[in-house]
């Protein structure tokens, strides 16, 4: 055979090959639904797009206002201490970390030079005004789905806001993860570039919570495992994954692992407040979405919301799908009595609040006994609550003070051990190295 025709084989493998790869690593988050997808402009039911019917006929910065707080934009773009949308925040990363940006209207530090089109690059396709490349870690694969009306509203309200004079804290991700430039190619791949486009087969309340949950609230960024490529594996969409050092659990509608076994009204609970009894407390990540952007949004989104998150095919995941029973009252009963180092420090920073049984005596937010946090082998949300205590802003949460800089990651990892063993299904077998890798994957 002659050599030009085994590289022309070749090319037509690996080129093949290439094509198959791409197909299994790609898929749109809403494909599971099947149907017919058509333009906004042809669809004939009520709007799925934009802000609720109340706040339809409100000027564009309030429409703005609405929109930017279910896109949960403050969170990442506010530091600790920090104004809000100046940037700062650090999201560390096994090759370096990264800063988010400022995006207040501050001409020289900020986004004030922007024009509508650089605001649309920069929110649907992860471009910059200078034309460099944004990385993932701002979900533009998600917010592609936003319409442009929409993006400008955001624009609206964030320029309707004083301008912070805050210089960009430089990356320090390392070679070769640093070039941006080829965020070229991983865009072309796994960022479609389309806005939503409404499900025919389906209800336009479904068609309204598939455009929060995807476009908006995006909430594959977190729950969604990713695939080799860190692009969102959408043929395992919403089945859990561990997103900024605590893990996102489990929301499809399998009855074991994900949420199948809850009533709407126990999602909607969660969502509106952070809180269902007998199912958990919102913390880390979620607990500041419920804060900032779920609890901030009209009820009739939230039931949208549910109703699409309903619809989600059940995906059976690693999470434990067995939830124990309240533990003894006594402290000498029950399991996990033989981690005496465990007990000593739930007796002196746990047991006050949240009693021996898991039962808090003081709030419904402070129960831990039933939920899946206690109930998850890795501990990792345990572990990260008593690193980083949960501030929560909903009215009526409950907040819980951090103890990271109290006890040792020995102790931290003793403690969650025991709290697993005690009030969970599985005893969970953390290292004092596992607390401090921990620590340095959270930005928060």
């Amino acid at each position: 055979m002659r050599r030009s025709a085994i590289i022309v084989i070749a090319a037509i493998i690996i080129v093949a090959v290439g094509v198959f790869a791409w197909f299994i690593l790609t898929r749109g988050p809403l494909a599971f639904a099947g149907g017919s997808n058509v333009a906004l402009s042809d669809y004939h039911e009520a709007d799925p797009t934009g802000v609720p019917a109340e706040l339809a006929k409100a000027d564009i910065v309030r429409r703005g206002e609405y929109l930017a707080k279910a896109a949960d934009c403050m969170v990442c773009h506010s530091a600790p201490g920090g104004a809000s949308y100046a940037g700062g925040l650090a999201f560390p990363l096994p090759f370096g970390s990264l800063y988010s940006t400022n995006i207040t209207a501050d001409k020289n530090t900020g986004i004030g030079n922007y024009s509508d089109q650089d605001f649309l690059n920069a929110v649907q396709r992860g471009i910059r005004k200078d034309g460099a490349r944004l990385y993932p870690a701002m979900p533009y694969t998600s917010y592609t789905l936003i319409t442009d009306a929409d993006v400008l509203a955001i624009k609206a309200y964030l320029f309707s806001l004083p301008a912070q004079h805050r210089q960009n804290q430089r990356d320090t991700l390392l070679f070769p993860f640093n070039q941006r430039w080829s965020m070229i190619f991983w865009s072309w791949a796994f960022n479609a570039d389309t806005r939503f486009a409404p499900n025919t087969a389906k209800s336009a309340e479904w068609n309204r919570g598939a455009y929060i949950a995807e476009a908006l609230a995006h909430c594959g960024e977190c729950h969604t495992p990713r695939n080799l490529a860190f692009a969102l594996n959408n043929w395992r969409k919403f089945a859990g994954a561990v997103a900024a050092g605590w893990r996102a659990y489990d929301i499809t509608s399998d009855k074991g692992t994900g949420i199948g076994a809850w009533s709407d009204e126990e999602v909607f609970a969660y969502l509106a407040k952070g809180h269902t009894k007998g199912r958990g407390t919102a913390s880390g990540p979620m607990g500041e979405a419920v804060d900032h952007s779920f609890s901030k949004m009209e009820p009739v989104d939230i039931r949208a919301l549910v109703t699409y998150l309903s619809s989600i095919p059940a995906v059976t995941s690693s999470d434990s799908a067995t939830i124990a029973p309240p533990a003894p009252a006594s402290p000498k009963e029950g399991r996990a009595v033989a981690n005496a180092l465990g007990r000593k420090v739930f007796a002196q920073a746990c047991a006050s609040c949240h009693s021996w049984t898991g039962v808090s005596p003081l709030s419904p937010f402070a129960t831990i006994s039933g939920s899946r946090a206690v109930n998850d082998p890795t501990a990792t949300n345990v572990a990260q609550i008593v690193i980083s205590g949960t501030r929560r802003f909903t009215p009526g949460a409950m907040s819980m003070p951090a103890f990271g800089d109290t006890y040792t990651n020995t102790e931290i990892a003793a403690v969650a051990n025991y709290v697993t063993d005690r009030f969970g299904s599985v005893a969970s077998k953390l290292t004092a190295k596992d607390v401090a890798d921990l620590r340095g994957q959270t930005a928060r």
